[in-house]
């Protein structure tokens, strides 16, 4: 299975080796689709976890016991159809090609599998189409 997450990493974690430790010791290998993390602040992370469902998700429960929040990429950003006019503005602004022009129907498509959740979309969108919604953990 595959599981794409974002962890909110406490300045006091950035440096211990937790994305290698799952690996070692859960048989899940990762990908890493963005980051940002800076030494003594907090970091932040979007992996794509792959493995066996039972270790995927007990790799994701030992990261929270360390103190890691971690969170479900594909729940956090969506856009609201009624607000879009398709105008493209967020497209030059999407670096993985989750937003992109149909050249067949020249309307934006959104496919959230491909979003990191880099946020770039929403303060590209003069119509406040994309948001990002934070789940409560």
């Amino acid at each position: 299975m595959k599981q794409r997450v974002i962890l909110h990493i406490p300045a006091n974690l950035v440096s211990k080796p937790m994305i290698c430790d799952l690996v070692k010791n859960y048989d899940v290998t990762f990908n890493i689709l963005g980051a940002q993390v800076m030494e003594d602040e907090e970091g932040r992370m979007t992996l794509e976890l792959s493995g066996a469902k039972a270790n995927v998700g007990s790799a994701v429960r030992h990261l929270q016991e360390q103190g890691v929040r971690v969170r479900e990429l594909s729940k956090d950003i969506t856009r609201d159809m009624d607000k879009c006019t398709h105008c493209g503005v967020c497209v030059g602004q999407c670096p993985t090609g989750a937003l992109r022009v149909q050249p067949e129907s020249f309307e934006v498509a959104f496919d959230p599998g491909k979003c990191i959740l880099c946020e770039l979309c929403v303060p590209a969108c003069v119509y406040a189409a994309m948001t990002v919604t934070h789940q409560a953990d």
